[in-house]
């Protein structure tokens, strides 16, 4: 064979390699499950001004897997009206309410570096290039020129987020006015990621968003997962809700509701983790849900058989983790009486059904690694944030730290 046409020949034989090797996909690195602002009649207050006016909001993200490409996704979800953004910028966040020099890049829409969302959108920036490694902590600044009331959050962000007068998107140091726990208007931040890639979705409340965890230390049990498998080209999100019921709305729309919205449309979806039902046990008769009527374990157990059936439908694997002790919750707080004997032996029922069931793809037994072995209804006290519901640091690592990649992926 002459040696050009064995040149050849080998070209085109490598050159599928080649592409298949360099193929990329767009995968969602960050998230935040958007919420609506609730009404003065909730005792948690909202901690977010009424709306923002010539102001800069600048919050920073911590994302999973990185990528050399960069798209952030806004949301109106809950406005009435439209959205108008003034300005928008991305970078690479510095300390505080700065960013690293050089990595600022201005974020447009459709070319244009001002947009208008609809009431009920959400709307897409255009790609910018912008090295982001795995688990770096980008800023998104947005300047809203107009009265904006503050209609689609995140309430329990575990990160300050910075507000200051005027157009000040572009600025290394934001002066700042005011500062916030709560995400406004940002749902995604999304990278340009090798296209096999894997995305794991966590489902839950407060104990997944994080509450009880450091603030700006990026210790929810989410982020601990995240920085295990970040090497592995896994994309951890964390769709937590603090005060999320599995039933009904209240602080922000019910599982059964937002399931396909904050875990099924995810690209390149494998595994969902489902960690949701305390509120639905201790709410009815609370502070919380006073009129409320109490639910069932069946009641319980067909909201979970509902989210299985529907993640089975979409080809995605769903791990069912149990309901954590809370004994003592939130007592000496205004909120006390959150915990009674008889929602715990429904909270053990439900466990039971989790365990035993054999309807979740894999198990991770959250309750028999947080418990007490002295007293099986309370928190073991190293694992306490304190407040005798929610973990601390040390429990939300233990937490990420017993989901292993057979429960996350399965033998194959």
């Amino acid at each position: 064979m002459p040696r050009q046409l064995l040149v050849v020949l080998l070209a085109c034989l490598l050159l599928p390699l080649r592409a298949l090797a360099g193929d990329t996909a767009w995968l969602v690195t960050w998230t935040a499950s958007p919420q609506a602002p609730w009404t003065g009649d909730f005792p948690l207050p909202l901690g977010v001004p009424e709306r923002l006016w010539q102001q800069t909001i600048r919050q920073k993200a911590r994302i999973s897997i990185g990528g050399h490409r960069v798209r952030v996704l806004l949301s109106n979800e809950y406005g009435t009206q439209p959205l108008l953004i003034g300005a928008a910028h991305l970078a690479l966040a510095g300390p505080g309410a700065a960013i690293v020099a050089g990595s600022d890049r201005v974020l447009t829409f459709g070319g244009q570096p001002t947009a208008l969302i609809p009431p009920g959108a959400p709307l897409l920036s255009d790609a910018v290039d912008l090295d982001v490694g795995a688990l770096a902590t980008v800023s998104v600044s947005l300047y809203l020129p107009q009265p904006t009331p503050v209609s689609t959050f995140h309430w329990d962000a575990r990160q300050t987020a910075f507000v200051g007068n005027g157009d000040q998107t572009g600025a290394a140091l934001l002066s700042t006015d005011a500062q916030l726990q709560s995400r406004l208007f940002v749902r995604d931040i999304i990278v340009e990621a090798p296209a096999t890639a894997r995305t794991v979705v966590a489902f839950g409340d407060s104990i997944t968003d994080g509450n009880g965890s450091t603030p700006d230390a990026q210790h929810r049990w989410p982020d601990f997962l995240a920085a295990r498998l970040a090497g592995d080209q896994v994309a951890v999100l964390n769709a937590g809700i603090s005060g999320a019921r599995l039933l009904r709305d209240r602080m922000g729309a019910s599982a059964l509701a937002r399931f396909d919205r904050d875990v099924l449309s995810q690209p390149h979806l494998r595994t969902v983790i489902v960690l949701m039902g305390i509120n639905d046990i201790a709410w009815p008769g609370h502070v919380f849900a006073p009129t409320d009527a109490p639910v069932t374990a069946d009641a319980i157990i067909d909201a979970y058989r509902q989210l299985i059936a529907r993640a089975h439908l979409r080809g995605v694997r769903i791990v069912g983790a149990t309901l954590t002790p809370f004994e003592g919750a939130l007592a000496g707080t205004p909120f006390a009486g959150y915990y009674r004997a008889e929602r715990d032996a429904l909270r053990r029922d439900v466990n039971r059904w989790i365990r035993d069931g054999g309807e979740f793809d894999a198990v991770v037994d959250f309750d028999a690694l947080l418990r007490d072995p002295q007293r099986p209804q309370r928190m073991l006290p190293r694992y306490d944030s304190g407040d005798h519901l929610h973990p601390g640091d040390a429990g939300y690592r233990a937490m990420a730290d017993a989901l292993d990649a057979g429960r996350l992926f399965g033998g194959g």
